[in-house]
């Protein structure tokens, strides 16, 4: 928890770079810089397999490419590492199968050194297994072992859907790893996993590029459980800030027993209007369009990592912007509790609300929370209605 609780947004940024990065990381950071990103795909056979005629001549002449263990070989197929850099990382996915540290289907993430400029580069690593079948008793033990490379070990598991995000891409390749010598590589393959790095990790930056200083009506939207349609463009668009949203959001981590689909269906049950992106206008116009002085505290953030061309640093200030709004709401929420019984503490609550930028969104979920507890929800519509003579106040002001 931050020790203030009208900690400023600066201070929220310094104290999670601190701890997620080193100073050296920190200044790489600061520096716009474009990452590399690299892919490596090798036949995995166990020794129980036994190989028909075509395939025992397929891996002959790719002898020099093979690592042969007492249980398994491992067989490069398609690499974009550099020449010496490959046989590098062969020989650690070997050691990795060898103690049994890649499970199949599921991936993981480390550093490795290799000969590369990066020298040491984070490298998800996943087993893909041939689906077994009557038809095909000999596929038992083999499968695919797939590597992705780029940025740092901290980057590629910054956040806790990376791993499902990576698994989720790798699994997109199963149909097309029916033959071992993948006469789709040119084809299928090899554009499939050359574009890992733009489907699973760029689309956040995409997004934030697209939106420039509008992203604070996304985050909005994503804190609020708001829909957000996209309008007037292409599907890859859509889908990007479909990610974006599912990856502001707090689903899902709530420390309440109450479940994400509770939560979005008290959600629902409010009025709630659309945001609307409509594309065919350059920058987008956004209708709809709702933001807090919360959300506009870290537009200036995002744009300077955009900007930075670091998709992992966009990543990260996304993350510590959820983090802090979950410190937020979990105060409100013990400062509910305590204001039950005292009206000092209610007091508080008022405060913090005005102080922190985000009370629209903070009592909407701690709303959505505690539906079934009426001391709690009256509580909430007290603050509710202060919330709104201090906005009608500060409207006449201006007036």
């Amino acid at each position: 928890m931050f020790t203030s609780q009208t900690s400023s947004f600066q201070d929220s940024i310094d104290v999670e770079d601190r701890d997620d990065y080193d100073s050296e990381e920190i200044t790489g950071y600061s520096q716009k810089t474009q990452l590399n990103c690299y892919y490596t795909i090798y036949l995995y056979q166990g020794t129980r397999s036994e190989a028909s005629g075509e395939n025992v001549a397929w891996n002959q002449r790719r002898a020099d490419s093979t690592a042969t263990q007492d249980d398994f070989s491992l067989t490069l197929i398609d690499s974009s590492l550099p020449t010496e850099a490959e046989p590098e990382l062969r020989t650690y996915i070997s050691r990795r199968l060898s103690k049994g540290a890649l499970l199949g289907g599921m991936g993981n993430i480390a550093t490795v050194e290799l000969s590369i400029p990066e020298q040491a580069v984070g490298c998800y690593c996943c087993l893909l297994e041939q689906e077994r079948s009557p038809e095909q008793p000999d596929a038992d033990g083999n499968g695919h072992v797939i590597c992705f490379l780029g940025g740092s070990e901290k980057g590629l598991n910054l956040y806790p859907s990376s791993l499902l995000e990576l698994d989720k891409y790798v699994q997109g390749l199963r149909n097309s790893l029916q033959t071992d010598e993948l006469q789709n590589l040119d084809s299928e393959v090899r554009p499939y996993l050359s574009r890992w790095y733009e489907e699973s990790v760029m689309h956040i930056h995409r997004v934030v590029q697209l939106a420039q200083s509008n992203i604070s009506f996304l985050l909005h939207a994503a804190l609020s459980h708001t829909q957000v349609e996209v309008r007037n463009s292409d599907e890859k668009t859509k889908v990007d800030v479909s990610r974006f949203i599912k990856a502001a959001s707090l689903q899902g981590l709530s420390q309440q027993d109450t479940s994400a689909a509770s939560l979005c269906t008290a959600m629902s049950e409010e009025t709630h209007t659309d945001l609307i992106i409509d594309c065919s206008t350059s920058p987008p116009t956004l209708l709809n369009a709702v933001s807090n002085r919360f959300c506009d505290d870290w537009i200036q953030a995002f744009l300077n990592a955009a900007e930075r061309c670091n998709p992992f640093l966009l990543r990260q200030i996304l993350e510590n912007f959820k983090l802090k709004a979950i410190q937020d709401m979990n105060s409100l929420k013990r400062f509910v509790r305590q204001a039950e019984t005292s009206h000092y503490a209610l007091f508080r609550c008022c405060q913090f609300l005005q102080g922190c930028g985000n009370g629209d969104v903070l009592l909407q979920n701690a709303r959505a929370e505690h539906c079934d507890l009426p001391e709690a929800c009256s509580i909430i519509s007290v603050l509710e209605e202060f919330l709104k003579e201090q906005a009608q106040a500060q409207a006449q002001a201006q007036a």
